[in-house]
């Protein structure tokens, strides 16, 4: 009974994580629109968490996770804790200078958003854990703009992640192509 809860749980850990594809990814090399950083506004300034918290927002087509530390500084992260993708902004911000995921207990930088000490620490992220190698979280440039948090992000990442994923997918006259009969 105990063996099938434990895969129960690991094969539903599995199935809310993101594969990591070494071939046909998304990259400079293969990307169909150039990379295009630009600062881009993500929240308001109203909605700017107190020192010591984190909120949400999207800047580009991307989750991103806007912390405060306890000093004020502000810093921008991916919003998806590896490896289960849980979000960032619910983890809470630390005197050290991590934020800390708040179901596995990952602590990440807020400088450099790699993994700072254990690897997925809590009971069951042990379990979970263990499935997957440690990786850290991206992060980016940020700025106040006028009445909003702005992030440097490269706009053209969503456009090209869609346009991968649409390549082969039949359209509305049933070619893959894209071409009519």
């Amino acid at each position: 009974m105990k063996l099938s809860i434990l895969a129960t749980l690991v094969a539903s850990a599995a199935a809310f994580t993101s594969q990591q594809k070494t071939a046909g990814s998304s990259t400079a090399l293969n990307a169909k629109f150039a990379s295009k950083l630009q600062y881009v506004p993500c929240i308001s300034t109203e909605d700017l968490p107190s020192p010591g918290g984190a909120t949400s927002g999207v800047a580009g087509g991307l989750a991103i996770c806007i912390a405060v530390d306890p000093k004020g500084a502000v810093y921008a992260l991916g919003d998806k804790c590896p490896p289960i993708n849980q979000p960032l902004s619910f983890g809470k911000v630390n005197d050290d200078g991590t934020i800390e995921d708040p179901v596995l207990g990952t602590k990440f930088s807020l400088k450099s958003g790699d993994v700072v000490g254990a690897w997925c620490p809590s009971g069951i992220g042990k379990i979970i854990g263990g499935a997957f190698s440690p990786i850290g979280v991206p992060t980016y440039p940020v700025k106040k703009g006028k009445g909003t948090i702005d992030v440097q992000v490269d706009v053209n990442a969503k456009a090209n992640f869609e346009a991968n994923y649409w390549s082969g997918i039949l359209d509305a006259q049933g070619k893959s192509n894209g071409k009519y009969y």
